[in-house]
């Protein structure tokens, strides 16, 4: 009796029907688990903006204020000046001490509040040259050092690259103007530091020049007010530097690190004219941490009244926040 030939593997024919399901599969899995990642990322992006709103609530509950978001971007934090109208740096670095980072706001300081010395300097490019993960959003660039402007800044050796920040304080609803307090010069701030000679910013927001904002001066109510959020960034600009994302994380008031919510919100894309937006990477929403603490996730849609009403703190208007 003939023995049956045993086959000894797959025809090619049975071998190419494989791969083409296994290229099918792979189709339908790759956006489920890109969708997955990247709700991963904004999470992530969203527990950075809680803490950032606990550590300024932990500022203000010891000083009675929110962070200020410091005179001019030509200044960085210096630890001798203390937080509030008198310091230069930004709120990022006023709330370091908050973020369990206590050595690095310390690093450039001396002790002396009237003086500013070149190790001083060296110093403070140090601080601006550490980037910390709780200031980006994963969702558009990784933790690391991004190319800075070459202009003379006032209380730093500037860095060729420096941290970066991906969120932004409020600086209210009105348009956008450039810090009334841009001292370019140690000398001249410290006239006006000596004799209180500061101007009154009209800025109605929470975080913004030389602001000295307090729970009290809320008068929408803190759950309905912006604090910090998410800023807008060109696409094309996350790897090099733009007019409104060149400055580091811990310089004083521009629109790298303080925003408006004078016009609506956007996505990250290029092309935009308006560019001291709130927005972000995220499709569908940007968010925010209002003035209580709490995390919003916010549409893009949102209405631009509604939109300025919460970035105001004291219009009187009533405001329900969309999702």
């Amino acid at each position: 009796m003939l023995k049956r030939e045993e086959r000894g593997g797959f025809t090619l024919v049975e071998l190419l029907v494989v791969i083409a399901i296994i290229g099918m599969l792979v189709g339908l899995l790759l956006p489920a688990v890109q969708q997955a990642r990247e709700a991963a990322r904004a999470l992530k992006c969203s527990n950075n903006l809680k803490q950032l709103g606990n550590a300024c609530l932990l500022l203000e509950s010891q000083t009675q204020t929110y962070p200020s978001a410091g005179w001019f971007y030509r200044w960085v934090g210096d630890p001798d000046l203390g937080v509030g109208a008198a310091q230069p740096g930004g709120w990022a670095f006023s709330i370091l001490p908050f973020l369990e980072q206590e050595a690095l706001y310390n690093y450039a300081g001396d002790g002396k509040a009237m003086e500013i010395t070149s190790e001083q300097k060296s110093r403070a490019a140090e601080v601006c040259s550490t980037p910390l993960p709780i200031f980006y959003c994963p969702s558009r660039r990784s933790c690391k050092l991004y190319p800075s402007p070459s202009n003379a800044q006032c209380n730093v050796n500037t860095p060729s690259e420096q941290a970066k920040s991906d969120y932004a304080s409020n600086f209210g609803a009105s348009g956008w103007a450039s810090s009334s307090n841009s001292v370019e010069s140690w000398d001249a701030a410290k006239t006006r530091i000596q004799n209180n000679s500061w101007s009154t910013s009209s800025a109605n927001g929470v975080i913004f020049d030389r602001s000295e904002v307090s729970v009290e001066a809320i008068s929408d109510g803190t759950s309905n007010t912006y604090m910090i959020g998410e800023k807008y960034v060109s696409p094309d600009k996350y790897e090099t530097s733009t007019s409104s994302d060149d400055q580091g994380v811990y310089a004083g008031m521009d629109v790298d690190n303080t925003r408006s919510a004078y016009a609506l919100p956007q996505r990250d894309r290029s092309g935009l004219t308006q560019t001291s937006l709130f927005g972000g990477p995220h499709a569908g929403f940007f968010t925010m941490v209002m003035a209580d603490g709490s995390v919003q996730r916010i549409s893009y849609s949102i209405n631009l009244d509604t939109h300025k009403r919460l970035g105001q703190r004291n219009d009187g208007n009533e405001v329900t926040i969309p999702h």
